[in-house]
Order: structure tokens, then C-alpha cells, then sequence
């Protein structure tokens, strides 16, 4: 058995196969790469520039992370601008993901696009996604269409967005547009209407981190309510307008989480209150309107009673473990102990985000690597996994710190927006093209 946090040493040598089939590929979102989104974050990140670049300097940053351009205390690092270029050069993009022995692909449609006037739909973004969706499928990548990854257009946002049930027709009527066009329905199999429930809520109404930036357990539980019924109802949409070999997922954030001492019942009991509303709770009521689920998981949280947490939680750091360069525990067999809770719902599980900040590529190949064992520790162990998406193909906007970290596999310069092949991804390359993982685990 590994040792916690992810080493293998006793596994040494051994080559540990995945499924046949299993697919191998990365991710991004429109607002974090496209570039030149009008919607109503792009409306709101100027002010939230201002602030964010204040608050920055208050803070110790280590100098590899001040060196980048754009830094923490610059205003630009917190407004998507031009991003990644990634609309013009999504070809180029993903000419890189097929060179990386990519077998798949997440990405995202930008709403405010193709509607970004009420009952106005814009044929030519439309036809750009269409474009977009064959040059994945011309390089052998099988795309994953998330519809909904948290932007809305102006006229949503002015409407109180999820607030409104009235967003829900909305959506669905944006929906049935897109993917009855020509080359789009008929040409993706794997979609998921709306991208991770639990966190856009978590920042937006009770963090009151991202827009609209409220505090308030009633609208948040509104909130989910209105998400949860598009969902339900975009699934049967997909269904009925789509090809009859469609797979409509939901897009699932689940943190792992363990008492900080498991001997007080009380930090037991508040795991398993989390546990139950950060993933029981949504994934039962949608019910059977997923035929798979699309897991994204970053982050381990110990967790115990502390009355001057929020609702009386605090979420404790363990300093002895490694971090990621946003101070995130790495904890690979965190990712084992998720994959093992969800198995209780007997659904496919795809896992379509997993990745780190580490502008320096030093720790990236590893927290990949480990998280792959614990992985194949789950498979082997009777969880239906399909699939591993590293997140992100590129570095990018990450949406409530800007630019400054980095995730992708891809470095991305953003003053002259050429593209760098980072050697952990040419690791991952490997194990993307043998379909397996050398076990060549380090000790520490």
C-alpha cells in the first residue's frame, strides 16, 4: 500500500493499464481563453480589478509568481481582455492537443455569443463553434460541450440571472438554437448543460466572490433550484434533437474532505454534512437526468468545528503536505477517496478537470502521475471511470485570481500570445499514447 499523499514507492516498476477506450485530454472555457467575451463578468472585472489589485499588495508573493507578466498587482491581471486568443487560434490549439496524444477534448460555448441580445441569435458565432467542434473531430479529439460555464449575456445578467426563473426558458430556448444547427448536434456525443453547480454558487452566493457577489442561503438555494431544473429539462432537450448514441452529464465540483480529528464526533459529522450537500444533495436531485457524471476535483479540506468559521466550520491547511502555487493541499489520494463515495451512484464517471498551479513546472508531471494511481486504484476497485481531463490545455484566466496562476499544459506569453510546450505535458504524453501508467513513483 503507497504511502499517504500519493507515493508509491512499494508499486515501483509496475505498469498499471486503463481501460480500453479510457480518453486522455485536457480543458479550457470560453471566458478563460477565448478572448474579447462581452458578457457580465467582463462588465464587472474593471471594478473588481481595482480592488483585487489593492488587496494584492498586501500580500507576500513569492518572486517567480511577481516576475510573470501579468502579476497579482496589476489591474490587467484580473480582466479577461484578449485571454488567450484562443477564438482565432483554437486550430493551432488544438493541432498541440493532438501533438500531446490527446484523445478528447472540454471547452465551453459562450452564451453572450450566440445570443447576445434577447431573442437575437448570431448565425456566424454559431457557425464559429460549429467550426471549432469539427476541427477537433478532423484531429481524432472527441469533444465534451459544457453549454453553460458560469458568463451569461448582459440582458441574463440584468435579469438576476439564476435568480430568475425565467432564465431557465431562456436557456433552453439559447439550448434547442445551438444544437439543432448543422454540424452540431448530429456531431457531439458527450454533453453537460451547466458546469459545476456547487462551486458557482459557493463564490457567487455565499463566498460573494464572483458575480453578482451576494451572501445569501436563500438566493443560493434559489439558485440551485433554477440550475437543477435546466438541467433536467436540457437533458431531455439534448436527448430528443441529438443523435441516439448521446450522453448528457452533469458537471460536478467535489472536494474531498476528512476531519481534522477524526475523533471528535463533531468534525466527523460535519464531513459528512458537507459530503451530503456538496454532492449527495444535487446529484439526487437531478435524478436520472444525467447518464454520466463529469467529476472535477482540485482540493483535499480537513475539516473541524470552529465557531468562528462560516456556519461554524473551519477548513484547515496540513503544513507538512506539499502545495500547489495558490496554497492548495496536494493530496492525490484525496481524488481515490471521491472516486470511491461516488461509486454509490451507479454512473459512469468521467473525470473532466484535474490540475494545479505551478508556474515553474516542477510539481506538475507528479500531481498528475499520483493522481492517476490513486485512479487506477478506484478503477481497479470496481469504480466506472472513463476518462481523465488535465485541466487546463493553456494557461489561462482563472476566474476569481486572473492570470497569475498557471495550469496549463501549454505556457502561454501573454504579451505575445505564443504557445510553449511544458515538459510535464510531454510526461503526460506517455501516458495519453500507451494508455498506461509506469508506477516509477519518487519516496518523498
Amino acid at each position: 500500500m503507497p504511502a499517504k499523499g500519493g507515493s508509491a514507492s512499494g508499486e515501483k516498476n509496475k505498469i498499471l493499464k486503463f481501460p480500453e477506450g479510457f480518453l486522455w485530454g485536457a480543458g479550457t472555457s470560453s471566458h478563460q481563453v477565448e478572448g474579447n467575451v462581452k458578457n457580465d463578468w467582463s462588465e464587472w472585472e474593471p471594478e473588481n480589478a481595482r480592488i483585487k489589485a489593492k488587496e494584492a499588495k498586501k500580500k507576500n508573493w513569492p518572486s517567480f509568481i511577481l516576475k510573470n507578466y501579468p502579476n497579482p498587482f496589476q489591474k490587467k491581471n484580473y480582466i479577461s481582455g484578449i485571454a488567450c486568443d484562443h477564438y482565432n487560434r483554437y486550430e493551432s490549439d488544438f493541432d498541440i492537443a493532438k501533438e500531446l496524444g490527446h484523445s478528447a477534448h472540454k471547452f465551453s460555448i459562450e452564451w453572450s455569443r450566440i445570443e447576445p441580445k434577447e431573442g437575437k441569435f448570431n448565425r456566424k458565432e454559431i457557425e464559429h463553434y460549429a467550426k471549432v467542434i469539427k476541427a477537433l473531430r478532423d484531429r481524432g479529439l472527441e469533444p465534451f460541450v459544457v453549454l453553460w460555464h458560469w458568463g451569461h449575456p448582459e440582458w441574463i445578467g440584468k435579469i438576476g440571472a439564476w435568480e430568475n426563473k425565467k432564465t431557465v426558458d431562456y436557456f433552453l430556448r439559447y439550448v434547442k438554437r445551438f444544437i439543432e444547427h448543422p454540424g452540431i448536434g448530429d456531431s457531439v456525443k458527450f454533453w453537460m448543460p451547466l458546469n459545476e453547480f456547487q462551486a458557482y454558487i459557493g463564490y457567487s452566493y455565499l463566498g460573494g466572490i464572483l458575480p453578482p457577489q451576494k451572501k445569501s442561503l436563500w438566493k443560493a438555494n434559489g439558485v440551485l433550484k433554477n440550475l437543477v431544473l435546466a438541467q433536467k429539462k436540457a437533458y431531455n432537450l439534448i436527448h430528443k434533437k441529438t443523435r441516439k448514441d448521446v450522453l448528457v452529464g452533469a458537471s460536478h465540483h467535489a472536494t474531498h474532505h476528512a476531519p481534522y480529528n477524526p475523533n471528535i464526533f463533531l468534525n466527523v459529522l460535519l464531513v459528512k454534512l458537507l459530503d451530503y450537500i456538496k454532492k449527495d444533495r444535487i446529484i439526487n436531485m437531478i435524478g436520472s437526468c444525467q447518464d454520466f457524471i463529469g467529476l472535477q476535483v482540485y482540493r483535499h479540506e480537513r475539516i473541524r468545528f470552529w465557531p468562528g468559521g462560516r456556519y461554524g466550520i473551519a477548513k484547515i491547511d496540513n503544513e507538512e503536505l506539499p502545495s500547489t502555487d495558490m496554497g492548495w493541499e496536494i493530496f492525490p489520494e484525496g481524488i481515490y477517496h471521491t472516486l470511491k463515495y461516488l461509486k454509490k451512484f451507479n454512473l459512469p464517471i468521467y473525470i473532466t478537470e484535474n490540475g494545479i498551479a505551478d508556474a515553474r513546472d516542477i510539481k506538475r508531471f507528479k500531481f498528475v502521475r499520483d493522481h492517476l494511481f490513486w485512479t487506477h486504484k478506484a478503477i481497479r476497485e470496481g469504480v466506472n471511470v472513463k476518462s481523465y481531463f488535465y485541466w487546463s490545455l493553456l494557461d489561462n484566466l482563472e476566474l476569481a485570481e486572473g492570470f497569475w496562476p498557471r495550469f496549463g499544459l501549454v505556457e502561454v506569453d501573454y504579451k505575445t500570445m505564443e504557445r510553449k510546450i511544458r515538459p510535464s505535458a510531454l510526461e503526460y504524453k506517455k501516458i495519453c499514447e500507451n494508455n498506461c501508467l509506469e508506477t516509477e513513483f519518487s519516496s518523498e
